[in-house]
């Protein structure tokens, strides 16, 4: 009995050395990857606080709540297994899809574009829905279906990097992924949209603080600005980028390579290079989504 029960705690041992590696494994893989999708969840961080822009202060938080409710439960409830079935049985299907994602991205940003140069506005939108719960459903729609787009890139190439782990460890490492870049991208945004609030406090305080408080404040309007720019411009050129990559998927691998010559041609090292690709994929974005925008406005009825 006594022997049997050593074999058995040895077994035990062994099981939990064995779980622990794994989990160290899964770990680092989630690590790797995450760092892969590095410029996508800046992206999406950027992109989220302009759908607060105009809202009630005190539901700024309850709506990046819902939105950050509604990217977690699209990561694992559904991004996650239809990307491991279609990595397991259709991998050919995971770059068309990825490209429509694309074209959806880039007809987002052009549509920002096109709708500014009109001098038409999200906020001004805003302005015209008197219903409070209506204006939060929409915003929280609105967030939810970019965010799925993003969040599916972001697990896609999550799962590229996970070439020869088994299921379990890519399934294990996509829901690290999901749950890490979820917290970070909404805690972020959380912070970012009651900056003016913390400001606002620190004025009421006085003294040293009062200063410094103004500072945010006064800042927060042009910050969100810029954030609001930054979401378009990631619209493009990930939407661009996503665009470029599949086509060169696909055998057209001449805009890809156009983009590369150009980008080693400026030189300068990697940021100037990342730079210069940035901007060609948002051009090939905009370019995109503007003649899918067009293709839209020429249904009957459509919004012009």
């Amino acid at each position: 009995m006594a022997g049997g029960l050593v074999a058995l705690l040895d077994d035990v041992a062994a099981i939990a050395r064995l779980a622990a590696a794994s989990a160290d494994d899964v770990a680092a893989a989630a690590g790797k990857a995450g760092a892969k999708t590095a410029g996508v969840v800046i992206d999406d961080a950027a992109v989220t606080p302009g759908y607060v822009v105009g809202l009630p202060p005190e539901r700024e938080l309850p709506i990046i709540a819902k939105i950050a409710v509604g990217s977690l439960r699209n990561k694992l409830l559904f991004i996650l297994p239809v990307a491991l079935l279609l990595s397991a049985f259709a991998p050919w299907a995971l770059t068309p899809i990825l490209m429509l994602g694309g074209l959806y991205l880039s007809f987002e940003g052009a549509e920002k574009i096109i709708k500014s140069l009109k001098g038409k506005s999200n906020i001004k939108e805003v302005a015209q829905i008197s219903d409070p719960a209506e204006l939060e459903a929409r915003q929280v729609s609105s967030a939810i279906r970019t965010d799925f787009i993003l969040s599916a890139e972001i697990m896609v190439i999550t799962l590229n990097e996970l070439t020869g782990s088994g299921i379990v460890e890519q399934a294990s490492a996509l829901a690290l992924v999901g749950l890490a870049v979820t917290i970070a991208v909404y805690g972020v945004v959380g912070v970012i949209v009651k900056m003016d609030d913390v400001g606002l406090h620190m004025v009421g305080r006085g003294g040293s603080s009062a200063a410094v408080g103004r500072a945010v404040v006064q800042s927060m309007p042009v910050l969100l600005k810029v954030l609001t720019l930054v979401g378009t411009a990631a619209m493009l050129w990930v939407g661009g980028g996503i665009l470029i990559h599949g086509l060169a998927v696909f055998g057209l691998h001449g805009p890809e390579e156009a983009i590369h010559r150009a980008a080693a041609a400026i030189g300068g090292g990697a940021t100037w290079e990342w730079l210069v690709t940035a901007i060609c994929s948002g051009i090939a974005g905009f370019v995109a989504g503007s003649i899918i925008a067009g293709l839209l406005h020429l249904k009957p009825g459509a919004k012009h």
